[in-house]
């Protein structure tokens, strides 16, 4: 149970401060530091994301802007995950908008949303999708909800940058594809998708040895935000997951080094020739195999790579969103639209690309944001 997120929705003035604080003190659990060997920025860009690039239009300012603008979301105090891509932004927008600073105060997804309902952010660009309990938040405190737009595509691998959930099977099963239903029955309990429980995997259709041996899932810690992300966007909002799920959370080594959750499920599934795991292909051993997803049976079905995740043709897509205020009736503040309308163009998705870590939205995508700025 997510309680936390439920007793959100009862926030008081006191909470909501005391939510702001923490969030700036800490991280979410999908936002932990990273081991020593974290991943350097890209330098170059493959064809297919620069090439997705730079077919968008270029930005072209509709009004003059200047002054500050507050910027809330993905990073921490020692760690700036999100700083250098947001530089990049701040740069490139500066050259049409020379009088607007950036004031960056990314400390983690979780102090985001609250920064903007307690007037000390402009716009908070998270580090996941948007959390509803800190959407209701905001909206009891202004009376309307905020508004959003995607303004990236979540990386196929690297970690904490919002990586693609992907499920795996032992080498030796013969299952290559399964729909979100089928997920669905296996790990969840109440079926919103489904017709049942699937427990066996003769259930899926097996024979043979496989016909009566039960189904045991790994996964990450249902309390986790990887967890809550598969709660919405795997089990329809159902919290009632399977009761076999073997659950697995970060373990921090003496020496400082982590033993990353992913890594520790798809090292178990390695051992375990009638499990099923969800992590990602960065912790892929070579007793696991990644299966295909199809949201319907029979297809099509499709496996994570970077062009189905920026197309977003594979089922588990993530979308990293940027979130600000808007009052009904009223246009939304010029600097926050400027700059939002720069993230989405050409210069903003090339910004993407060249830090290296997050996938650009396709030119579809991008024209999907825009039309809300009309």
């Amino acid at each position: 149970m997510r309680y936390g997120r439920d007793a959100a929705l009862g926030v008081s003035s006191l909470w909501m401060c005391l939510y702001l604080c923490l969030g700036t003190r800490g991280q979410a659990p999908s936002e932990v530091a990273p081991t020593r060997n974290m991943e350097a920025h890209a330098t170059t860009a493959s064809s297919l994301e620069a090439n997705i690039a730079a077919s968008m239009s270029v930005y072209q300012p509709e009004q003059q802007v200047s002054g500050v603008i507050r910027i809330w979301g993905h990073g921490s105090l020692k760690i700036p995950w999100m700083k250098p891509l947001v530089t990049f932004w701040e740069e490139g927008f500066r050259q049409f908008h020379p009088g607007v600073r950036i004031q960056y105060e990314m400390h983690g997804t979780s102090s985001a949303i609250p920064a903007l309902f307690m007037g000390v952010g402009d716009l908070a660009i998270l580090g996941e999708e948007v959390d509803p309990a800190a959407a209701a938040a905001f909206e009891k405190v202004k009376h309307y909800p905020p508004r959003s737009v995607e303004v990236m595509t979540g990386s196929l691998d690297v970690r904490n940058f919002d990586y693609a959930q992907m499920f795996f099977v032992h080498k030796d099963n013969p299952v290559i594809q399964l729909t979100l239903a089928q997920l669905d029955a296996i790990f969840g309990e109440e079926h919103r998708r489904s017709q049942g429980n699937i427990r066996t995997w003769g259930q899926l259709g097996l024979s043979g040895e496989w016909a009566d041996k039960p189904i045991t899932p790994y996964g990450w810690k249902i309390d986790d935000s990887f967890g809550f992300f598969l709660e919405q966007a795997l089990l329809s909002g159902s919290h009632r997951w399977n009761c076999a799920l073997k659950e697995y959370a970060h373990i921090y080594r003496p020496d400082g080094t982590v033993y990353d959750h992913g890594q520790q499920i798809l090292d178990a599934l390695a051992e375990d020739r009638y499990g099923i795991a969800v992590s990602n292909l960065r912790y892929a051993n070579s007793n696991v195999r990644a299966i295909s997803l199809g949201v319907q049976q029979g297809g099509p079905y499709y496996r994570a790579s970077k062009e189905n995740l920026i197309e977003r043709k594979y089922p588990l897509t993530r979308l990293i969103p940027a979130v600000y205020d808007q009052p009904p009736g009223k246009p939304i503040e010029p600097r926050v639209r400027e700059f939002l309308r720069y993230i989405l163009s050409r210069e903003g998705q090339e910004a993407v690309v060249r830090d290296g870590r997050y996938l650009p939205l396709t030119k579809e995508g991008v024209s999907q944001g825009l039309r809300k700025f009309e």
